[in-house]
């Protein structure tokens, strides 16, 4: 069985973040007793922060115009809204002992999507998420935020690539607690219009051709259905 790939909202339909963090546990409650696939959900979200797990108090936006929802992912404080293409991977893992395998193969798929749009993205050792280097005139840059969860061998939560948002938001918080890096967008750094439903397509397209990697039914050895030594397939012994 594929991997299922939904879109539930994008421009001009965000979702609102708690209607979607139910819709994820549904979908994850159904993953796990059977009754859907593996399924990725792809969005944008109406704007609002999101407290991970180790988010401080000190670290959270005080000028209230934008709420912020405490979730039960790892990592945090960070910003969703529209512009960005935010990503629900809930995939019963092929092998949910190696979260940090999971998490290195959705980091690459990231940056082999962003690679399609000529940006060169790339892992920073002790940091979460997809960066761009640093340069002569900038810091490193967050592109794509990472914050993951896996329970009961179904994975949740997911990411977040910024592809046409304003960065305004970015600048009231710390974003994933980082002060030395900055954030950015594929627009910003591509000078092209591009929109969330256009990137979204690409990371269909990644997750499909990738499926053996998130999916344990995708993954699992198929069934040898070929006829026993003797015995032609489709007559009686």
């Amino acid at each position: 069985m594929a991997v299922s790939l939904r879109r539930i909202g994008l421009d001009p339909e965000f979702v609102d973040y708690v209607e979607a963090w139910d819709l994820q546990k549904s979908v994850h409650a159904d993953v796990l007793a059977g009754h859907l696939p593996s399924t990725v959900l792809l969005l944008e979200h109406a704007p609002v922060y999101t407290a991970g797990r180790r988010t401080e108090d000190h670290e959270r936006p005080v000028d209230g115009s934008t709420p912020v929802v405490d979730v039960d992912r790892g990592g945090k404080l960070t910003w969703h809204g529209p512009g960005q293409l935010t990503v629900y991977p809930i995939l019963r893992l092929p092998d949910p002992s190696k979260v940090r395998e999971y998490v290195w193969n959705i980091e690459q798929l990231i940056i082999d999507v962003l690679e399609r749009y000529g940006v060169r993205g790339q892992r920073i050792d002790g940091w979460e998420g997809v960066w761009l280097p640093a340069d002569d005139a900038r810091p490193p840059r967050k592109i794509a935020a990472i914050g993951m969860r896996v329970k009961e061998g179904v994975s949740m939560h997911g990411f977040a690539l910024n592809v046409s948002n304003s960065l305004d938001p970015y600048s009231r918080i710390i974003p994933c607690g980082i002060t030395t890096a900055g954030v950015t967008s594929l627009e910003a750094e591509t000078g092209q219009s591009l929109t969330p439903e256009q990137v979204a397509a690409t990371v269909e397209e990644m997750f499909s051709a990738r499926a053996a990697l998130f999916d344990a039914e995708t993954s699992a050895p198929q069934p040898d259905d070929s006829p026993a030594e003797g015995s032609p397939k489709g007559n009686t012994p």
